[in-house]
């Protein structure tokens, strides 16, 4: 069934909950830098996230930890001033949130000062309480994110799917009402059974974003790099490729090299 858009010049949290209440579907996608957040906020994305994912497809690290708080301002900056109909959250890196509540405030005002972002996102529960408490309270609006959580990857072991057994399924949905009790605009859940997915969505009256998290959610969200093909070795059964970039910047990067190489360019007319 569609569903009648309503036309916002600039998406807000306030946004997403009438989407949400509307039946509107809300999109995301992530971007780390200019063009590429232009290229995404004029396509209409809802909301560009700045994630620490760019600790892997941009820095090449093997996990989302390495990426510093600099780096994440650094990229956030980048992508604000690239997006002017998208809100733009930002991921608070690993060690900057996790074990004081105040470290964690100052992380996410330098992001919000630094950057221009419109929202910070942080991985976790209850056992995050008193840093979402304490940034909430600032002010700055909190996108939570529960289920597979990247941040905490050496804890869990492997990428594999989370809240399939009845005790961690019922730690999510309370995590998830507790998040939305204490002020968060939204969640993320990731890689959870699709069913678990659909019935928090219903149990809350905030938008909940899935990636790997089934259809019954109130949006998407997907790495940029990977729906564009950008990378090729990254195959998660979520993931739909809508390019192959890979393989075409390859192709086109070789015809570049091939016709220097046979002095083909440049020719005549790309000459003063």
């Amino acid at each position: 069934m569609s569903v009648a858009k309503k036309e916002y010049k600039r998406i807000t949290v306030k946004s997403l909950t009438e989407m949400k209440q509307a039946g509107e579907k809300i999109s995301m996608l992530t971007a780390y830098d200019y063009s590429m957040a232009k290229i995404v906020d004029d396509a209409n994305v809802d909301v560009i996230l700045v994630g620490d994912s760019a600790s892997n497809v941009i820095a090449g690290h093997e996990t989302t930890l390495p990426i510093t708080l600099d780096q994440m301002i650094y990229h956030a900056s980048s992508v604000v001033r690239g997006a002017n109909r998208a809100l733009v959250v930002v991921d608070i890196p690993f060690g900057s949130y996790q074990s004081d509540s105040k470290e964690a405030l100052r992380s996410a005002i330098r992001i919000m000062k630094e950057s221009g972002a419109h929202g910070v996102k942080m991985e976790g529960g209850v056992e995050i309480k008193e840093s979402v408490k304490r940034i909430l309270q600032a002010g700055i609006p909190v996108m939570g994110h529960l289920g597979l959580t990247p941040q905490s990857i050496y804890k869990f072991g492997t990428y594999t799917v989370r809240a399939k057994e009845d005790e961690e399924a019922k730690k999510l949905k309370e995590d998830a009402k507790f998040l939305e009790k204490i002020g968060c605009f939204a969640i993320v859940l990731e890689k959870i059974p699709a069913k678990l997915a659909q019935e928090v969505a219903a149990s809350v009256s905030i938008p909940i974003i899935g990636i790997g998290a089934g259809g019954g959610v109130d949006g998407q969200v997907l790495v940029v790099h990977d729906l564009l093909g950008m990378t090729h070795e990254f195959n998660p059964r979520f993931l739909r490729r809508y390019m192959n970039l890979y393989e075409e910047m390859g192709n086109a990067i070789s015809q570049y090299v091939d016709d220097v190489k046979r002095r083909d360019f440049p020719n005549e007319d790309e000459s003063y």
